[in-house]
């Protein structure tokens, strides 16, 4: 295999017995209980990584995750799927009412919910046709891309735009 495709890393990540991430540096020094944190989560979640030590300490930067060998890239992917929790919003079922607050019921790719939309001022725009939706627990819900919903789905959704 070509190493340029490939960089080789002067610091290693794995987990140990108790399900904790361990990071190790490159003098050989363990950190156990280190945490990976995207810098721009929903906007760029290949750019900007950072694994914070248990003490919340950065102890590394990663400038994008799609560059570093696979088994490194599954381990932080899967790590960040556990602690990041935002339900990806594939078609609006029904709104309670046109004003706010109002109930919403989707299908999401974690299932079927409902949440309350406090205000219109929750539905926030990001890069291209993508959504940020804040309910009244504090759950972000996403929206890849609004063009790409079912009909039914974007006309209940221009409603609140």
């Amino acid at each position: 295999m070509n190493d340029t495709l490939t960089p080789t890393l002067d610091w290693r990540l794995h987990r140990d017995n108790f399900g904790q991430l361990v990071f190790t540096d490159a003098r050989g020094t363990e950190h156990a209980g280190v945490a990976p944190v995207r810098a721009f989560p929903v906007s760029a979640p290949d750019e900007g990584l950072s694994l914070v030590g248990a003490d919340g300490h950065e102890l590394l930067w990663l400038e994008r995750l799609s560059t570093l060998p696979q088994p490194v890239r599954s381990l932080l992917e899967e790590t960040l799927s556990l602690r990041e929790f935002a339900p990806v919003i594939r078609r609006i079922l029904a709104v309670s009412t046109f004003s706010t607050p109002s109930t919403w019921t989707v299908d999401t790719d974690r299932g079927e919910t409902q949440f309350v939309l406090r205000s219109e001022d929750d539905i926030r725009r990001l890069e291209g046709q993508a959504l940020l939706i804040l309910s009244s627990h504090g759950v972000s819900f996403t929206v890849r891309d609004r063009l790409a919903l079912d009909r039914p789905s974007r006309r209940l959704l221009e409603r609140f735009l």
